[in-house]
């Protein structure tokens, strides 16, 4: 077999870049590869090629690693490639969910929906089309596989405007499976799941453990520590065994379990990312006592560690020797691409949850919706499952979030300030027209220079 090309657009991104280029080093079965990487920062871009050129050759792995700032020379000629993009960076995100707080709107992300998210979509879908252009016109047989968030808003938007597969990838669901087979402690090999849904508001409504309906065992775990739980002194409590450290803990993540005991489904990807969808829930981000995106999942200290992982980034790359560590593999983005990409070119037909066009697999859900779902990885390329048994309540709510996506498309598309707070306002985190025009003025202020739909639109005085 020739050598295969992966060109990965946004590799300034340490964590993912790293912990990619070490799978592709570890597995065993992947073949030979050259893999690409393109970033406009410079400084990254110089960095990450050190760093991994440095792994390759500790290891002696059949890898060749090129790289430039310009996407266009490296695309001809791909077989596969991957979009890790954040325009604006981490001071942008910052700008995305900071400057909704000073209006009472508290999130611990900020990437995929209300304010934040929307703000993000803003900036992020004129560039991905301009790269999606590029990989039809340079490499139009290669798998797109798309990372950056607002996934669902942003793979929308290359369907509608490019009409290019892209394949959306989130670690969220094999996550969540993951945690529910720690949860019951049994290995994650025996523990699977159905769910359908939107990037991070996935409904698991059918988890099995080796083959047999897992949530009477599920209810009766997350009784039992409910019950241990009334311990005094939590932390207390967990040292005892309520919960150990290899256990997850109900507590960590309650509005998950309430709502897998309310509706019988289990939403991806867990409290930090699913309150989002939920903001009449937690008003000015009240979360069981705490505030969302400072004492509850902290948004500073994601940032923080961003910052912290792009210096060590620097600092690895300068130092000469590189560290054992680097090679263990680590779970995050990244995990399964390698695993995915056997499968395609080798017909494994696993199964795996991506985002892609519904078309009718999901007949309850609107036909061309970006869904969140199971697909088969075969030689033909993704097929996805027919499943018709989706339960109400989570079909109802997606729904209405899928509306409030095709408002943030438009609004990306055409720089229709109107529609940006139309979003806004169905996205509920907001509750008068005052507020959002308000906070929609800032946001378009604060990112003006990555907003080039929205140069020549009219933004209300008042």
């Amino acid at each position: 077999m020739g050598r295969r090309k992966i060109v990965l657009i946004g590799a300034g991104s340490a964590v993912f870049t790293q912990g990619l280029v070490t799978d592709f080093i570890v597995s065993e079965r992947i073949g030979r590869w050259e893999i690409a990487l393109v970033d406009i920062d410079e400084r990254a871009l110089q960095s990450i090629t050190t760093l991994t050129k440095k792994m390759v050759e500790k290891k002696n792995a059949d890898i060749i690693i090129t790289s430039s700032t310009n996407r266009r020379e490296l695309l001809p000629g791909a077989d596969v490639v991957v979009t890790t993009v954040a325009v604006g960076g981490r001071r942008a995100w910052e700008n995305d969910v900071l400057i909704p707080r000073k209006y009472g709107v508290y999130q611990p992300v900020g990437d995929t929906t209300m304010p934040g998210g929307i703000s993000r979509a803003l900036r992020m879908i004129p560039a991905m089309l301009e790269i999606a252009r590029d990989v039809k016109e340079l490499c139009p047989e290669a798998y797109f596989f798309n990372y950056s968030n607002p996934m669902t808003a942003i793979c929308t938007a290359i369907k509608k405007e490019i009409g290019i597969p892209v394949i959306g990838l989130c670690h969220g669901v094999i996550h969540v499976e993951q945690y529910l087979a720690k949860f019951l402690g049994v290995p994650p090999s025996e523990f699977k799941t159905l769910g359908v849904g939107l990037n991070h508001l996935t409904f698991l409504y059918d988890l099995r453990l080796k083959g047999k309906d897992a949530k009477p065992l599920l209810l009766e775990k997350l009784s039992e520590q409910k019950g241990l739980s009334i311990h005094p002194n939590l932390e207390a409590f967990r040292e005892m065994g309520g919960c150990d450290s290899d256990t997850p803990f109900y507590g960590d993540n309650p509005f998950s379990w309430e709502f897998f005991e309310k509706y019988n489904v289990f939403p991806a990807v867990l409290d930090r990312h699913v309150v989002e969808f939920f903001p009449e829930r937690f008003p000015a981000g009240h979360y069981y006592g705490k505030t969302l995106g400072k004492d509850a999942f902290s948004f500073e200290k994601v940032i923080e560690y961003g910052d912290r992982e792009y210096e060590k980034m620097h600092k690895q790359a300068i130092d000469g020797s590189i560290n054992e560590r680097l090679f263990h593999r680590s779970e995050g983005e990244h995990e399964q691409l390698v695993e995915i990409l056997h499968s395609l070119y080798s017909d494994d037909r696993k199964v795996y949850s991506i985002n892609i066009p519904n078309q009718g697999a999901i007949p309850s859900l609107p036909y061309d919706v970006v869904l969140e779902m199971p697909a088969i990885a075969t030689a033909k390329g993704f097929i996805p499952l027919f499943i018709n048994d989706v339960p109400e309540i989570p079909n109802s709510l997606l729904h209405n979030h899928i509306s409030v996506v095709n408002l943030t498309v438009r609004a990306a598309l055409t720089g229709d300030f109107s529609m940006f707070v139309e979003a806004l306002l169905l996205d509920g985190s907001v509750n008068t027209e005052e507020i959002a025009v308000s906070l929609a003025k800032e946001l378009i202020e604060a990112h003006r220079e990555f907003l080039p739909q929205f140069s020549h639109t009219e933004i209300p005085s008042k």
